[in-house]
């Protein structure tokens, strides 16, 4: 090799490692001290909450009354407006209005009053138009599983898991327990006994669960709830 060729392949070895410890020093390295980004975050172990989604554990037949809330509403308020019903009707106010929920739909935990409101007959024109009943106890608590809202007392006692939906509503999938029956855990596991309902804030401290086309008498039900 010619003492020319010698020394320009030296000068260009020469640049090459000035470069690589230019790059270190300012940082471009990846070792320990070398100031490169960190290491990536170790994988989650799985031990935090999984937030879950009714729209994966509904059923096909509650799926399509929940769709369908808007004709009950409908159908229910027109039967009670129409036919004689038992109760003082007039004086529900926003319970009974489809446009009346506001944000800050979810509910604080603990017991409640809560009164049912039956709108609507599945007997047509023969049976009830509406039938507004007497307070009860409920109660809204925390589960591993999320809010669960459970009726106490009374002959239908209705209870489910409530999942966020958006700021004015959460979807509620439960199931009915009657007359001395345990209280019922059980969605998914007898049909006759599932129900979907909608829960909204209709005031500062009253809310409503909302059961379109229930599997008994009516074809509206509303839930009323006021913290104790």
């Amino acid at each position: 090799m010619s003492m020319s060729r010698l020394a320009r392949t030296l000068g260009l070895t020469a640049l090459a490692t000035l470069m690589l410890s230019a790059c270190a020093s300012a940082g471009g390295g990846y070792g320990p001290g070398a100031g490169g980004p960190p290491p990536p975050p170790p994988p989650p172990d799985g031990s935090g909450p999984v937030l879950r989604d009714w729209r994966s554990i509904i059923t096909s037949y509650d799926r399509d009354r929940y769709g369908r809330v808007d004709a009950a509403w409908r159908l229910a308020l027109e039967q009670a407006r129409r036919q004689e019903g038992s109760g003082d009707l007039g004086s529900l106010g926003a319970l009974i209005d489809p446009g009346a929920a506001v944000g800050g739909v979810t509910p604080p935990e603990g017991d409640y009053r809560c009164r049912t409101v039956k709108l609507g007959s599945q007997g047509g024109e023969s049976g009830l138009g509406y039938v507004v009943y007497g307070w009860f106890d409920c109660r809204i608590e925390r589960t591993p599983a999320g809010l669960k809202f459970s009726k106490l007392t009374g002959s239908q006692r209705p209870s489910g898991l409530l999942f966020p939906e958006s700021n004015r509503e959460m979807v509620m999938l439960g199931s009915m327990s009657l007359g001395s029956e345990p209280a019922a855990n059980s969605y998914g596991q007898n049909p006759d006994r599932d129900m979907v309902a909608v829960l909204e804030r209709i005031g500062s401290r009253r809310w409503r669960l909302v059961i379109p086309w229930p599997q008994y008498e009516s074809n509206l039900d509303i839930i009323e709830l006021v913290p104790n």
